[in-house]
């Protein structure tokens, strides 16, 4: 019976939106399918529009057309047609997936960023030059005195090789043959090729 009062009164053979958009608001399983037969399209190409992805398209026509079965009861024929209340519908819900979508990549972007280990661990760079700085010490053990004191002043102090000899009362040649032993001694020692 009220099949024939959705689809027999509008002379064009379309169905009254208003009237089936009424029978939803009271439950009627029939004027539901009547509307979603009508509308299913118009929706989807709207979404369509908006959302651009078919298969999230979709998804959100679905769920924009279950939006007109729970909120039919809200539409008022005073506010505007009932083509333009669903279509509404389904304009905010595509956007507010297409915005949903993009929180959730810059979301996805930070944690991606957040969960980057770092390029230079300081920690691992603190160790490496703690156990650096052991080695030399142990290596400049292995020099004779005048090598040692020579290297130091010289690498260390950041004295000439003159300074070094003056502060050594060496001769300067003595020096530079000194810091060079010394430092061969040191490659070695350390393990660096020459």
């Amino acid at each position: 019976m009220k099949e024939a009062v959705y689809i027999g009164r509008n002379p064009s053979s379309q169905p009254d939106l208003e009237e089936l958009l009424g029978g939803v608001a009271l439950g009627d399983h029939d004027a539901f399918a009547a509307l979603y037969d009508a509308v299913a399209g118009p929706v989807l190409g709207v979404v369509r529009a908006v959302v651009r992805d078919p298969a999230q398209s979709e998804e959100v026509a679905q769920d924009v057309l279950v939006e007109v079965w729970r909120t039919a009861p809200r539409y008022r024929r005073e506010r505007g047609s009932a083509v333009n209340w669903v279509l509404t519908l389904a304009h905010q819900r595509a956007v507010d997936r297409v915005r949903w979508a993009e929180a959730s990549a810059a979301r996805e972007r930070r944690a991606a960023l957040l969960d980057r280990s770092p390029d230079y661990d300081h920690v691992a760079e603190e160790v490496e030059a703690g156990l650096e700085r052991e080695q030399v010490r142990r290596c400049l053990r292995t020099l004779t005195e005048v090598q040692r004191q020579s290297v130091t002043l010289a690498y260390y102090g950041g004295l000439t090789y003159r300074q070094v000899a003056e502060d050594l009362a060496l001769p300067l040649g003595t020096v530079k043959t000194r810091l060079r032993d010394g430092l061969i001694r040191l490659r070695d020692c350390l393990g660096v090729s020459g």
